[in-house]
């Protein structure tokens, strides 16, 4: 059977929670799981709840880390599968995604990009911003101090 790697986002828990902070990562790189299998415990500014596995596979890069602010949507980690309805998480489908995240590895917080946007500019046109949020996360302080600085 075909196996192919997806890429598993953070949970959506809502239109008002758009944050959550990585308590505990309960596998590792490598690890066999299945569907169901508790893999992290997550907290936003509301609850905390357990993040379980969509499908059995195996765990590949893991991009969470304990004590990091990830948004919503963010990859979470990678897991190797055969199954077929994750097929739309494949991390190989993209068709040139990996080309732009080679462009950059930062991570833009709709805040920071909304400043930008604001300011005329297109974030993804952006590759010389410094990006100090947790998980290199462009904030909206960082896109304040990069305009301030431009020349």
């Amino acid at each position: 059977m075909d196996t192919f790697n997806i890429d598993v986002p953070v949970p959506s828990m809502g239109a008002t929670v758009s944050e959550l902070s990585v308590i505990v990562i309960k596998v590792q790189t490598g690890d066999v799981v299945t569907k169901g299998q508790r893999l992290a415990d997550l907290e936003s500014d509301k609850s905390a709840f357990e993040f379980e596995s969509p499908c059995e596979g195996t765990i590949g890069e893991i991009m969470g880390k304990p004590g990091a602010t990830m948004m919503s949507g963010d990859p979470f980690l990678q897991i190797e599968t055969s199954d077929e309805s994750m097929r739309h998480l494949d991390s190989n489908s993209a068709g040139g995604g990996s080309a732009a995240a080679a462009a950059s590895d930062v991570i833009w917080t709709p805040k920071a990009k909304k400043v930008a946007e604001e300011a005329g500019l297109d974030p993804e046109s952006i590759t010389d911003i410094t990006a100090t949020g947790p998980g290199n996360r462009v904030s909206g302080d960082d896109v304040k101090h990069y305009l301030e600085n431009r020349g």
